[in-house]
């Protein structure tokens, strides 16, 4: 397959976003009705951020985060342990030539989020991003 003239090769293609975000409400829909057959994941209420899929679109990661963001480590086990049959959740509801192999992550973008926060919020660089611009 030719690649279009306006790929710059960096970052994941308009198919790939579109394919990860179908995903990624589908595993939201799967997990909020609670239609995975274990109780300790059916407890839960998860959070997925954002699926992301390789550029052949056989592999999702998914970044995850249960509420609260207590007990991740649990939750991603309890995932993992389930992959199978969410893949099959979403293999029915997706129509894609292949049935994507299902990864999860935990998601650390609120940390991240909170950490430059907490850089932006440190005295010496407020009075930095206060000065007036000179001209």
């Amino acid at each position: 397959m030719a690649r279009s003239r306006f790929d710059t090769g960096s970052g994941p293609s308009q198919r790939q976003l579109r394919v990860g975000e179908l995903i990624r409400r589908t595993l939201s829909s799967v997990l909020n009705q609670g239609d995975i057959h274990d109780p300790d994941l059916n407890r839960m209420s998860i959070t997925v951020g954002e699926v992301r899929t390789s550029p052949d679109l056989k592999v999702a990661t998914a970044y995850v985060l249960p509420l609260g963001g207590h007990g991740a480590q649990d939750a991603l086990d309890a995932l993992r342990r389930n992959r199978h049959e969410l893949r099959r959740a979403v293999s029915k509801e997706l129509t894609l030539k292949f049935s994507p192999e299902l990864r999860f992550q935990i998601d650390e973008t609120f940390d991240r989020m909170d950490e430059t926060r907490r850089l932006l919020s440190q005295d010496h660089v407020r009075q930095d991003l206060d000065k007036p611009d000179e001209d």
